[in-house]
């Protein structure tokens, strides 16, 4: 990186952290509550959701990651991406109502709600687990090998700037602070994308521009047009086939979005349910794009670069392609993705410790002081991230393929969980708890037994034993939980914008793979 490149840089950051300051402010007199710093107080337009929910979720190792199963499988990876964008709006339409009619922080709180406090404590304590030794020891580590692997720094100090720079711009301001950057962040990772998936085309055509290099990579490399994978394809045990549409790759999607505290946070502090669809929608339109900017520039490094050492490669490489400056501005966005998801995760773990745990022993405190707690949460699981990212992560070539497979042992058995409990009167606690278990066990006994079986359909499989399972024993208690969602005090209807906005993201979907079959 030049010096350009890194004045650039530097800019970005004091100004991220300038506007933070300046839209976490307060009014004189206003003591900050547990609404303000979890929620932002419940007042997020559609676009600063629509925007954080994107930028909470791309994050290095999509970045790195797709692009280079880009390199590696082709456009077909960009299932994840576009059948995502339908997940969003099943999760805005039927999920989101009835959260927001519960009045939720949290989503274990939405389990107590529903179940019992074994169900919440049990949950919140796996989440908390995962999202501090998995989600966020990943971020940071596969964060710092991309700056490792671009501008040369040493991955602790990577490390410890990431975590240092969400610290500067969240701690204080909480999710309002997050979630009206990340507009910012936003615009910056689709710019800086843009540009680097327009030089990467044009260097395939030899200067004659990005149609002219598109084209060049159909006709060159056509097998990485194929969306939907034979089972005689290298990669199928990815990506095993009509599964992608249909199969597993639903419940993981389910999981992520609907069930994911760290996710659906943007959506519970809306100002409105009308504001939380239409942002659901924005963010469902940027998740159709996301390919051109993360799996395109893999694509055309296939072409380019076919030597490289490991896929991974294939974002920092194509990186070297933009002359002076605009390096700095694709480096920035990069950075951008990678600290906005290390703040929104920090976030959500302290919102679970907080209105979980905490509470629950400490429970007439003031507003104050919980949100003081909440600060401390987050800053506490940045220092045991930083201290655990090298031992768990260290040793693995492919980091990223390991937590997906460990996170895969419990994604049945949470949208199981959550689909009875929001859908099902008859569902009952020892069922939640029973399909829990068998998650676990079921994910375990089928990776030693039928090692064979695509990660993918083993998800799909397992969620369907686990569904089984939780019915059968709610039903053997032979009883309605007094604590069943009332469906007819809730509202599914949705305006026409966000239903018109629906059917345009399913006929794209449907029409890129009747395109690319």
């Amino acid at each position: 990186m030049t010096f350009l490149d890194s004045a650039i840089f530097i800019i970005y950051v004091i100004g991220l952290i300038a506007v933070a300051m300046w839209v976490s402010r307060t009014e004189k007199d206003h003591v900050r509550d547990t609404s303000d710093y979890f929620l932002a107080g419940k007042s997020l337009p559609w676009w600063a959701i629509g925007a954080s929910l994107i930028a909470a979720n791309i994050s290095a190792e999509q970045i790195i990651g797709m692009s280079g199963s880009g390199f590696a499988i082709g456009l077909a990876i960009a299932c994840y991406e576009w059948m995502a964008a339908i997940s969003l709006l099943v999760v805005g339409k039927y999920f989101l109502p009835i959260f927001l009619a519960q009045k939720i922080y949290t989503m274990p709180q939405f389990l107590e709600q529903r179940f019992d406090h074994r169900v919440k404590t049990i949950m919140a304590t796996f989440w908390l687990g995962v999202y501090v030794f998995v989600n966020l020891t990943s971020i940071l580590w596969l964060g710092a090998l991309a700056i490792n692997s671009i501008a040369g720094i040493d991955m602790v100090y990577g490390m410890v700037f990431l975590a240092l720079f969400s610290i500067a711009y969240s701690l204080y301001g909480g999710l309002k602070a997050v979630a009206l950057t990340d507009i910012i962040q936003v615009v910056m990772l689709v710019a800086g994308g843009i540009i680097l998936a327009y030089l990467a085309l044009d260097a395939v055509s030899e200067g004659k521009g990005a149609i002219a290099g598109f084209d060049r990579l159909l006709t060159a490399l056509p097998e990485k047009f194929d969306l939907i994978l034979e089972p005689d394809n290298e990669h199928y045990m990815s990506l095993p086939g009509i599964s992608v549409l249909v199969g597993g790759l639903w419940i993981m999607n389910l999981s992520y979005w609907g069930c994911n505290q760290y996710i659906i946070q943007r959506a519970l502090g809306a100002k409105s349910i009308n504001e939380a669809h239409k942002g659901i929608a924005f963010a469902a339109y940027l998740k159709l794009f996301m390919p051109i900017i993360v799996v395109l520039p893999g694509v055309a490094a296939a072409l380019l670069y076919p030597a490289l050492s490991k896929p991974d490669m294939a974002y920092p490489v194509m990186m070297n392609l933009m002359p002076a400056g605009l390096k700095g501005l694709v480096f920035a966005a990069l950075i951008a993705a990678i600290v906005s998801s290390i703040a929104s995760m920090t976030n959500s773990i302290a919102t679970i410790f907080t209105m979980d745990i905490y509470t629950r022993f400490k429970p007439n405190k003031s507003q104050h002081h919980y949100v003081n707690i909440g600060r401390m949460v987050s800053f506490t699981s940045l220092l045991i991230a930083l201290m655990v990212a090298r031992p768990l992560l260290g040793q693995f070539d492919q980091a990223f393929q390991y937590i997906q497979e460990f996170t895969g042992f419990f994604t049945p058995g949470i949208v199981a969980i959550f689909l009875m409990g929001m859908f099902w009167k008859k569902a009952t606690a020892n069922g939640a708890l029973v399909a829990a278990l068998a998650s676990a066990v079921l994910s375990l006994v089928l990776k030693l037994g039928w090692p064979a079986l695509p990660f993918i359909d083993r998800v799909g499989l397992v969620f369907l034993l686990c569904l089984g399972a939780g019915i059968m024993v709610s039903l053997l208690s032979r009883q309605v939980s007094s604590k069943a969602i009332d469906l007819n005090k809730v509202s599914f209807i949705t305006h026409s914008g966000f239903n018109i906005a629906s059917i345009g993201v399913i006929l794209i979907v449907g029409a890129l793979y009747t395109v690319w079959w």
